[in-house]
């Protein structure tokens, strides 16, 4: 584990928008201000100061790649930034091209939203960690409310058991022969997935699941900033 080397590819290629003030220019979601710094930052500074990561990649829209260049990596002196590219029309487009920019062949490549914000050091470490050992592994938290199966006329049809549910998050982490075959196949069979996890496990590989937080939100609407505002008056600690 001491020489291993993971690279991160961090998907910020969303042009969700909200306004900034009034009358200011529309900014994609993962650059607003949250406190002191834009909310993309928080992120890939936490991936900065793992032990395992040797390469970051962000993925942005195609408009933003020399404002990322400029405002996040040059502004905020992140040094293991190797590249900002544009990302594709679909989030599994996105990664495909940071995985195929990536300037060395890591051992692990890990992926992460770059809109949440709180992902936490040892989240980190220990994601990658059971990757190194496993072949792939997520970020997630069980699920604690009761969930219902539901007709497509909103009748229940049954109570799934919550002790198998878990919410799936970031980072996902994976040997990095598995994630590019799991590309390729998809790609092959034109299919779709909603994370990579979902691409892995259809090459019949296992992937396990590493307790994330519930402070590792999703930024994805207006009440989420707010909400992230209370997370950091909380005091979270990243490390």
């Amino acid at each position: 584990m001491a020489d291993m080397k993971a690279a991160v590819i961090i998907t910020a290629g969303g042009l969700g928008k909200r306004f900034v003030g009034e009358g200011a220019e529309l900014l994609p979601k993962q650059f607003i201000p949250l406190s002191t710094k834009p909310l993309i930052v928080y992120s890939i500074q936490s991936f900065e100061r793992s032990k395992f990561i040797s390469e970051i990649v962000l993925v942005v829209p195609d408009k933003w790649v020399e404002y990322t260049q400029a405002e996040i990596v040059d502004k905020f002196n992140i040094k293991k930034v190797s590249k900002v590219i544009a990302g594709g029309a679909e989030r599994q487009e996105s990664v495909r091209n940071g995985l195929n920019s990536l300037s060395t062949k890591p051992e692990i490549v890990a992926v992460h939203d770059g809109v949440r914000p709180f992902v936490t050091l040892d989240i980190i470490d220990e994601v990658i960690t059971e990757a190194v050992n496993s072949g792939g592994a997520i970020a997630a938290i069980p699920v604690t409310d009761t969930i219902k199966q539901s007709s497509p006329e909103h009748i229940i049809e049954n109570t799934v058991p919550r002790n198998k549910i878990w919410f799936a998050q970031t980072p996902q982490a994976f040997k990095y022969e598995i994630l590019k075959e799991a590309f390729e196949k998809a790609s092959e069979d034109g299919y779709l997935g909603t994370d990579e996890a979902e691409l892995v496990e259809r090459l019949g590989r296992e992937v396990k699941l590493v307790l994330g937080s519930k402070n590792n939100i999703k930024i994805t609407t207006p009440e989420d900033i707010k909400l992230a505002e209370l997370i950091l008056a909380s005091g979270i600690d990243n490390h």
